[in-house]
């Protein structure tokens, strides 16, 4: 008797194993997220991080994301890139082989991504990087790799053609960038639309990241140009601007890309800040509208600043928007959690459908050509620190006021 009933126990705990009506099924999505968390770009990490996180914790807020009437919640699983390349295509390789994660929202920096999206390809896991913008990522044609801020060879030149509309109109540029992929692509994209407005360049200079600045300003300061234009990272851009203070030399216009827009910049270098250009593709009072998650900028930029005591930048949105686009392509193919190859096949075929209104703005995946998987839905901004307040100053139809030029002194501050 006794033995004939552990025979049926045995029996029933197969079926159970073998029937997959009684099978185990992941009940969130498990996202691996690659940034750095550490390093010399610890800033620009934390600011991926915060649009990730902010992006999670409003889809877990209505109970996950909805997948044909049953809602699955999100879990980001991190990993630091140590602010270097082979450290980020490690941390991949662990997220895709050990923690078994779905999908991957990317890295802040472009040299970073440069180094994962050739793992993510090797493995077909798809990954949206809500930050990088050199151009050599889309150049690259990876499969897997999406961006959701466009390569900065699609943005650089709007604020150049913005400041050639000033009176008087500048004659001349002085161009520098740091030796990583994505500022040497600044300063680059720069270059180019400087030579295309006609723009005397009397100095383009690539220097190793991290270099003192006082020096090469020091020397560019004796040839008088109208604008400097400057392509680094965030903690680089202060150093930048306190270098040129040191100096002493104010030119008509400072012009600078990345990081200019985030909190921590202005609060840096205070009063400094103000009239210092910048180019982006969102600000907290970009006029969008959206029937997902936020309905518009303003209304993503209070939710950030009640999270995090900061309305956020672009790339912040950028990041919360990557998450979005994911969303978007799950829902399209009614995916669910612990998807297979065939099914992350179908998410990468989803995410270049994906065309949608966000409080980002449009979200759009080129499928060919020199931005290949970079979002070109976005119209790029010039925008100008005002008193302290970033405001749109170009192109004419986005004018939130009119933009401030020449810089006033930086002794008369």
């Amino acid at each position: 008797m006794k033995l004939g009933f552990v025979r049926t126990l045995l029996l029933i705990a197969a079926l159970l194993v073998a029937c997959p009506l009684f099978a185990a099924e992941q009940k969130s999505f498990k996202i691996g997220v690659i940034t750095e968390l550490s390093g010399d770009l610890v800033t620009g990490g934390n600011i991926t991080k915060r649009g990730y996180d902010l992006w999670a914790q409003e889809v877990n807020a209505k109970g996950g994301i909805d997948i044909k009437g049953t809602k699955y919640p999100v879990k980001l699983v991190y990993a630091d890139a140590q602010s270097n390349p082979a450290a980020g295509a490690a941390a991949a390789e662990r997220l895709i082989t050990q923690e078994k994660v779905d999908f991957i929202l990317g890295p802040y920096s472009s040299g970073v991504t440069l180094a994962v999206a050739p793992v993510v390809d090797k493995y077909k896991i798809p990954m949206i990087t809500g930050s990088a913008e050199s151009p050599l990522i889309w150049r690259n044609k990876f499969k897997y790799t999406f961006g959701t801020i466009p390569p900065i060879n699609f943005t650089g030149a709007t604020s150049i053609k913005t400041l050639l509309e000033m009176k008087p109109t500048p004659k001349s540029i002085a161009i520098i960038g740091s030796n990583d992929a994505f500022s040497k692509a600044t300063a680059e994209a720069y270059k180019g639309a400087a030579e295309a407005a006609k723009l005397k360049i009397v100095k383009f200079s690539i220097v190793p990241s991290g270099q003192d600045m006082t020096p090469l300003l020091s020397a560019v300061r004796s040839m008088k140009p109208d604008i400097i234009a400057f392509g680094g990272h965030d903690e680089e851009h202060v150093k930048f601007v306190k270098a040129l203070r040191q100096i002493g030399y104010t030119p008509k216009a400072l012009l600078m890309h990345c990081g200019i827009t985030d909190k921590a910049f202005t609060d840096a270098v205070g009063k400094d800040g103000d009239q210092i250009f910048g180019t982006t593709c969102w600000t907290g009072t970009a006029k969008t509208k959206s029937k997902i998650l936020w309905p518009n900028a303003a209304a993503y930029a209070a939710a950030s600043q009640k999270a995090f005591g900061n309305p956020g930048d672009y790339t912040q949105g950028g990041c919360s928007a990557a998450g979005i686009a994911f969303q978007v392509a799950l829902q399209k193919i009614g995916a669910k959690p612990g998807m297979d190859e065939a099914m992350r096949a179908k998410l990468v075929k989803a995410l270049e459908e994906v065309d949608v209104q966000t409080f980002y703005g449009r979200v759009k995946f080129a499928t060919a050509g020199e931005y290949y998987h970079a979002n070109v839905g976005l119209d790029p901004l010039t925008v100008q620190i005002q008193k302290g307040k970033i405001m749109t100053v170009g192109p004419k139809a986005s004018v939130e006021a009119a933009a401030q030029y020449p810089m006033k002194e930086w002794k008369s501050r």
